[in-house]
């Protein structure tokens, strides 16, 4: 049984598994030893992980907000299940302290960047899932988003299409998204976008991915238009 796993499931999940293996799995990134020798990394739990999260947070957001349109709590629901919110939820668990990476991987930060500890956390999930099944999921999903949703006073907007409201009410066209430069390891990448919108107000900014580069870009110039 590997120990890893055994104290990783204890310490951030409250949990005794069945199978430790599979929860040292869900910590295990790409570039570890291990996996150039036949082991596995996170990325099939993560996908699972994913899935269990996006059931338990529908369903808990369909029950809570029952008087709200699908629009409304599919806003509520892309803000819980993001990235950046399960990377959150990580940090407050202490993932990144448990995450097996490659030593490159890990004297560039990689632990701490929010595509690899939002992945960790879905795999956790998945991991949690195939041990100890749903029930046992959403009791953790719940206690863990808990503050998310609680913090949630209306179904929030997401940048990018809050910034395309604000455009079309000042005649300011629809905004365009540019990727201006790529930098940083292939495990690590970080990506710079830039948005424009019509009289030459635009915004630049960074993220893990593409798309959390578009929405940081989109937050900013909708900070300056405010």
């Amino acid at each position: 049984m590997s120990e890893a796993g055994l104290a990783a499931a204890d310490q951030l999940l409250g949990y005794r598994p069945k199978d430790a293996d599979l929860f040292e799995t869900a910590l295990t990134h790409g570039s570890h030893g291990s996996t150039q020798k036949g082991a596995a990394s996170y990325e099939r739990l993560e996908f699972l992980g994913d899935r269990v999260l996006g059931l338990i947070v529908a369903e808990w957001l369909y029950t809570r907000f029952a008087n709200e349109d699908e629009g409304k709590i599919a806003r509520r629901y892309n803000a819980l299940v993001a990235r950046e919110t399960c990377a959150e939820v990580g940090r407050a668990l202490g993932v990144p302290d448990h995450i097996r990476l490659g030593r490159q991987a890990r004297e560039d930060q990689a632990q701490h960047g929010d595509n690899v500890i939002g992945d960790v956390v879905e795999a956790l999930l998945g991991a949690l899932y195939l041990d100890a099944g749903l029930d046992a999921c959403t009791q953790f999903v719940q206690a863990n988003w808990k503050p998310w949703v609680d913090g949630q006073k209306k179904a929030p907007l997401h940048p990018k299409s809050a910034l395309q409201e604000l455009a079309a009410a000042r005649k300011l066209g629809s905004p365009t998204y540019a990727l201006t430069e790529t930098k940083g390891p292939p495990h690590n990448p970080r990506f710079t976008v830039t948005v424009t919108l019509r009289g030459d107000k635009q915004a630049s900014a960074e993220g893990s991915s593409k798309q959390d580069a578009e929405t940081a870009a989109a937050k900013a110039l909708l900070e300056q238009l405010s």
